[in-house]
């Protein structure tokens, strides 16, 4: 119990740091944008993207948390383009010609539709390497030793919020905005 308390803990103040970086970087309001369907869809994605995190970890950190982004981004597009048809896309869908390895390029590229050499494409790798970086930090002040169990939900707590606000960015860049509403 008091494990699970710290990985919410974790979770819910990395979440409020990565939305203060991606405001400062003028990428996101104050509010986390999210819709029930892109958030249940990391379930889905999980597992796989995990064993792909972990072979990367050592050699590449940023990697294998900042990627968890750019498939939020690419879900937040398939569900504001066409969800009943995109909905079912497995996780494979995200691979690039390299798999796992340059799935950054081909999501960029073939699902959000920018020219990798385009200032949106540029800005989309500052955000999440930005946006990784911080994580790490985050997660060194954390003094978790290596190769434990703490480490590796660790590591699925950061790629879910990366995920989650990788999706919110793209909403945001999509239009999408949170307003009060005036009930009376």
């Amino acid at each position: 119990m008091e494990e699970l308390e710290y990985y919410n803990k974790f979770e819910d103040s990395l979440q409020r740091e990565m939305i203060k970086l991606c405001n400062s970087l003028g990428v996101l309001d104050s509010v986390l944008l999210n819709s029930e369907d892109i958030d249940l869809k990391w379930g889905d994605y999980a597992d796989e993207y995990m064993a792909d995190a972990i072979e990367q970890i050592n050699d590449y950190p940023e990697v294998a948390i900042a990627w968890a982004a750019y498939m939020g981004m690419a879900v937040a597009k398939w569900w504001d383009a066409d969800w009943k048809k995109k909905r079912n896309n497995g996780y494979k869908m995200f691979y690039g010609p390299k798999g796992f390895d340059d799935m950054d390029d081909y999501i960029v590229e073939k699902i959000l539709g920018f020219p990798l050499n385009s200032i949106e494409a540029r800005q989309i790798v500052g955000v999440t390497y930005s946006m990784a970086q911080q994580a790490i930090n985050i997660i060194r002040k954390e003094q978790i030793e290596f190769g434990t169990s703490k480490a590796f939900y660790v590591l699925s707590r950061t790629v879910k919020v990366m995920y989650r606000v990788g999706a919110a960015i793209q909403l945001r860049r999509m239009g999408y905005k949170m307003e009060k509403m005036n009930l009376s």
